[in-house]
């Protein structure tokens, strides 16, 4: 089985003429259709807004074309509140899901009418102390701990996972927050990473609301909306059949007329804070080979490395393989596909089987839309690599630069020697 690239390689060859790889790459016209559909799966419920995880893929080109269509901003640090800033995105428009956070944070959040989502129930203080009473609209994290089943099957331990309160903590922290002057409280929980199935979301909305049901009817808080998170998976692997989100909105509107209706909070807004979903599919990582090494086993090097895309390095997670224009030859070659890092984990692919890999061969690294160019870093002196945005009518457009050694040397400005590096 396979993957359709979503640009050919004579795009590929017209774009690296002037972008040269290793380069990131989006499909403007995937990002649109997907988040149309999205808010059409759950037009259902008329306060329905998704919080893009900025963390996923922190690019202003791409949050703005989500903002085209209502997205806010999922933010988890002050540098992700400035750029929602940045892109005119503030008020209501921001979700802060943080941890640990220092307490600057949870006052510059609320400078913007941001709305705090405490992952802790000692961060009652905190916010009040960072912004001397507590905001009219707050939100809290929920763990119910143990593990959670779908099917029988485990998806993931939350009880294992550092985020959010316990379910008496939750109580608690309502009780308090109301004592303070709350008036509309959220929920909030993120309880699996990555599912590549229906049922994830309309289980997770049933826990969430019955607590939310239950927390009205014993506390008599105004509950305003429940934040479903992140966590809808995209398929990675060829043979994986993707989520199907009517169905996932199907699903959440039942239990939402089953237990939300009958306890008179059918004014109850859906939130969601998707990153992978939204943008996973429609990025690529484009890459050349650039060196062949026969011994224990077959070797290509590219250009690009961990430091570009890091998911399969720290996760052993596989991203598909396409080598541009070989879509039709068979794939009779078993590669281990690397980079250049001094570290052995460098690897795209280990023993894929591949068309034959000639020198200058463009490598398609599929579903790198998320949790790619984000997580760069700069180990081994590797600079990250610049992203393009491939537009609806063919056209491109770079929409971040490659990084450059004076890049990598400017927080060495302190040192004497700082003109000398960047001048080389």
């Amino acid at each position: 089985m396979t993957k359709t690239p979503f640009v050919t390689k004579e795009k590929i060859e017209e774009i690296a003429s002037v972008y040269p790889t290793p380069f990131h790459i989006y499909d403007e016209k995937g990002i649109r259709e997907n988040v149309k559909n999205l808010k059409k799966a759950l037009s259902w419920n008329k306060g329905y807004k998704e919080y893009f995880a900025v963390k996923a893929t922190p690019n202003p080109f791409l949050i703005k074309i989500l903002n085209e269509y209502g997205c806010g901003c999922d933010c988890s640090s002050k540098p992700e509140l400035m750029l929602s800033k940045a892109v005119g995105i503030t008020g209501d428009g921001i979700m802060f899901s943080s941890n640990d956070t220092p307490i600057d944070e949870f006052k510059y959040c609320n400078d913007l009418g941001g709305i705090i989502n405490l992952d802790d129930i000692t961060h009652i203080e905190a916010v009040e102390k960072a912004c001397g009473k507590l905001p009219k609209k707050m939100s809290c994290r929920y763990n119910p701990g143990g593990v959670f089943k779908i099917s029988n099957d485990i998806m993931d331990n939350p009880g294992d996972a550092k985020y959010g309160m316990t379910t008496e903590q939750i109580y608690e922290a309502f009780a308090i927050m109301k004592e303070k002057g709350v008036e509309e409280f959220g929920i909030h929980s993120f309880l699996c990473s990555n599912t590549v199935t229906n049922e994830y979301y309309p289980m997770l909305a049933k826990v969430l609301f019955e607590l939310a049901a239950d927390l009205k009817s014993k506390l008599g808080v105004h509950i305003t909306f429940i934040n479903l998170s992140g966590g809808i998976g995209i398929p990675y692997r060829p043979e994986q059949e993707p989520n199907d989100i009517f169905v996932i909105g199907e699903g959440v509107r039942k239990a939402y007329e089953e237990i939300l209706v009958p306890a008179g909070m059918d004014d109850v807004a859906i939130y969601t804070e998707l990153g992978r979903y939204m943008l996973g599919p429609y990025g690529a990582l484009v890459t050349k080979a650039i060196n062949e090494k026969h011994t224990h086993k077959e070797y290509i090097g590219v250009d690009a490395c961990a430091a570009n895309l890091m998911r399969p390095a720290i996760y052993g997670a596989y991203h598909h393989i396409t080598v541009l224009g070989k879509e039709n030859e068979p794939c009779n070659y078993k590669y281990d596909i690397t980079g250049s890092l001094c570290e052995n984990c460098d690897k795209f692919a280990i023993d894929r089987m591949l068309p034959k890999i000639d020198m200058g061969d463009y490598i398609y690294i599929h579903d790198a839309g998320a949790h790619g160019f984000s997580m760069g870093y700069n180990y081994n002196g590797k600079l990250r690599s610049a992203e393009i945005l491939l537009k609806q009518d063919g056209s491109f457009e770079m929409i971040r630069r490659a990084e450059t050694p004076k890049d990598y040397f400017a927080t060495f400005d302190c040192f004497d020697f700082y003109n000398d590096l960047i001048t080389e």
